[in-house]
């Protein structure tokens, strides 16, 4: 008797969907209505004055955004990797770390590291008569602390997840190769950890660059202070509050671009 072998059809990517599908032309003219709306019906006098500052405003979000994210990133590699290899003296600070940063408010968290460290520094005047008191009686050390801690506890349990969804077998065959464990971390692990965490990586970068603001409490002048400063002075509400959104959503949808080059930039393998 033959047995007939079925096969299994060739996968098909699923087609790029056109821009101008019915949908989005209607959102794309809500859109420009919303936005000629504003121009014509709204005051716009006051950008002129405000300009510079909001452009310094929107660098010191931006630095604050690529500097805690930077490091902190680099801060979450060994935090997932530990919990993942161990050894348990060194795995369960990076659990008790990552819980606590991801299981108190970040605001809190940023209060108590300037209001608390920050007054507590200023006690002992060894502190206060060293090089780093010009640095620590700033506001802007401290909100970065905050925001990269942050950011590496979350970061930290998307790499733990991440390490540990490579395939041994790629593990294996590394070793197999005579591979040392830094050369096989390094060529391997690590990139493969990344290529798997990466569309993670992006949202949790935009949600770190719409935790930005929180700074502002702390008299650190970003783009959100630089708004708030505006509405204070002009007396006006809606008009910077649009403008601000409109700057965070330009912002994002950079971000978003930026992240989806890098990944289209990297081969697809399979898991």
């Amino acid at each position: 008797m033959t047995e007939t072998v079925s096969e299994m059809p060739a996968y098909q990517p699923p087609r790029a969907r056109h821009l101008f599908e019915p949908h989005r032309l209607f959102m794309m003219a809500v859109f420009a209505a919303i936005v000629l709306c504003a121009a014509w019906f709204m005051r716009w006098d006051w950008l002129p004055k405000y300009q510079w500052r909001l452009v310094a405003g929107v660098w010191q979000t931006l630095l604050l955004l690529v500097s805690t994210a930077f490091f902190g990133f680099l801060l979450a590699v060994p935090i997932g990797l530990v919990q993942v290899t161990g050894p348990k003296l060194l795995a369960w600070p990076a659990k008790i770390f990552c819980t606590i940063i991801r299981g108190t408010p970040l605001l809190l968290q940023l209060w108590l590291l300037y209001y608390g460290l920050g007054s507590l520094f200023a006690q002992y005047p060894e502190i206060r008569s060293s090089f780093l008191w010009p640095y620590l009686r700033q506001a802007w050390p401290y909100g970065f602390a905050a925001l990269m801690l942050s950011f590496a506890a979350y970061e930290g349990e998307v790499m733990r997840g991440a390490f540990a969804g490579v395939p041994k077998g790629e593990l294996e065959a590394a070793r197999a190769f005579g591979m040392s464990r830094l050369t096989m971390f390094r060529r391997i692990w690590l990139p493969r950890a990344i290529h798997r965490a990466l569309p993670t990586l992006t949202g949790e970068t935009v949600l770190q660059l719409k935790s930005t603001p929180l700074v502002a409490t702390i008299t650190v002048v970003d783009v959100y202070a630089v708004i708030s400063k505006v509405r204070q002075e002009t007396y006006l509400t809606y008009e910077p509050l649009l403008l601000l959104a409109l700057i965070y959503l330009c912002l994002t949808g950079l971000l978003v671009m930026a992240f989806r080059f890098l990944e289209n930039r990297i081969p697809n393998r399979g898991a």
